[in-house]
């Protein structure tokens, strides 16, 4: 009997939460995210026009930047773990945390849905500096330690700990030089007041193309579609090397698994849909669209490897 009771009561527990979530959602749905204009948010605003048409509810994106994304992370947070408050944030919220004090675990206060996109970075050098391969940056870099320096955004962004990445595995002591944001960082290296920048695909690509800039290799595993023709930095002279912004979709903790379950499956819809490729190509990012367990897996890997890497550079934001 007591066997029986359990079965019907677990039964009786699923046949609840696939009601629950065939019948999410019943109303609009906000996805928090950053500033406007960010990839953050032009990545919130596509998934959310895709969701909308494909649920028949809005899915409304709401800016809330500022504050390294501690405002935006602490919104979501906070809410009711009830599917209707999402977030959609780069890989800054589980490694800021190692860089900062920060109010939250990625892993404890929230619940990973979906890696949704990546921004894959590009190694790029202004004309005027005598290397045309990463071999040749290295050479360089080794010959004049110190003497070289690099365009960076904020401490612990992408592109900084792409930077930091080179410098460990390639052994050179390229100077940082930091910006407030993405574009004080590019209009430096075009200017040349910086020799080396890692900057975001989608940044790179049309200075690369007029001449402003030389792009040396592209910080993905792979090749990217992004930028055909440019080799990676690991098979052009530094193996093992890999850096990218992975940006994922996550709910409150705690949030039903049928509810988290539902929002994967639409999600990874969204983004598979050719019309969402295309959209999200011309906009510099590559298409993930993974499982939660495979959000969660990277970011417990990224929490030990580029932990490491944060410690050992002594990256910290006082």
């Amino acid at each position: 009997r007591v066997l029986t009771w359990t079965l019907v009561t677990g039964l009786s527990a699923l046949h609840a939460g696939l009601v629950f979530s065939q019948e999410y959602p019943a109303k609009p749905v906000r996805i928090v995210t950053a500033d406007v204009g960010s990839l953050n948010d032009l990545s919130a605003r596509l998934i959310a026009q895709g969701l909308t048409a494909n649920l028949g509810q809005q899915f409304i994106v709401e800016n809330r930047g500022g504050a390294s994304g501690t405002i935006a992370a602490q919104t979501v947070a906070k809410a009711p773990p009830d599917g209707y408050t999402l977030l959609l944030y780069s890989g800054a919220l589980w490694l800021g945390p190692l860089i900062q004090d920060l109010p939250w675990n990625a892993l404890r206060d929230f619940s990973p849905i979906a890696a949704a996109v990546k921004s894959p970075n590009v190694l790029a050098v202004h004309p005027s500096l005598p290397v045309k391969s990463v071999k040749e940056l290295i050479a360089l870099a080794r010959a004049r330690p110190g003497e070289l320096n690099y365009g960076s955004s904020s401490i612990g962004s992408g592109n900084h700990l792409a930077a930091e990445l080179f410098k460990s595995l390639a052994k050179v002591n390229i100077v940082r030089v930091g910006y407030k944001g993405g574009g004080g960082m590019m209009n430096a290296v075009i200017s040349g007041e910086v020799q080396v920048v890692f900057g975001a695909a989608g940044l790179v690509k049309p200075h690369a193309a007029s001449g402003r800039l030389r792009a040396l290799a592209v910080c993905n595993t792979e090749p990217s579609a992004l930028t055909p023709g440019l080799p990676t930095v690991a098979a052009s002279g530094l193996p093992g090397y890999k850096s990218e912004s992975l940006f994922a979709v996550f709910a409150p903790a705690r949030t039903p698994a049928a509810i988290v379950s539902r929002l994967n499956q639409e999600i990874v819809r969204v983004l598979n849909s050719a019309e969402m490729k295309e959209r999200f190509v011309n906009g510099g990012v590559e298409i993930v669209a993974s499982s939660a367990e495979q959000l969660t897996a990277t970011i417990k890997s990224d929490i030990v490897s580029i932990g490491k890497l944060i410690k050992d550079a002594g990256i910290r934001v006082q």
